[in-house]
């Protein structure tokens, strides 16, 4: 990362145009881990709902991730691609869960069937 009173010497070359944002968190370190969730889903009926994500380490750390504010819909065979983040790096991930939610406090519970799911680093690319 990149200090805040730095940022522009270290970003934006004097010849071309560069967008630049801060994911920030509330809490010490103030950075944001973010994660690319790629999921394929199984239900013949769409569903809308919310993924929450928790990771562990081999030690029996674990992170959970922030819920986005929008729902996502999941329709059967389609691709779904969404950002996640985490206040805390794990170093080697020994597990990955996912927590569908609807957020209604009324009505049936639904499950969310998983076909495929992939998680990438956007900070660590190449884990």
């Amino acid at each position: 990362g990149y200090y805040t009173d730095r940022w522009k010497k270290m970003l934006i070359p004097k010849s071309s145009p560069t967008k630049a944002y801060f994911d920030t968190s509330d809490q010490d370190p103030f950075c944001m881990y973010n994660y690319l969730l790629d999921i394929t889903t199984w239900n013949k009926s769409i569903k809308r709902g919310f993924i929450k994500v928790k990771i562990t380490d081999y030690a029996g750390n674990t992170v959970e991730s922030e819920m986005n504010s929008e729902a996502s819909t999941f329709q059967q065979y389609k691709r779904v691609k969404m950002l996640t983040g985490f206040y805390r790096e794990l170093d080697k991930i020994s597990k990955i869960s996912l927590t569908f939610s609807t957020k209604t406090l009324i009505g049936p519970k639904h499950k969310l069937r998983i076909l495929q799911m992939r998680m990438k680093s956007l900070n660590n690319p190449e884990r």
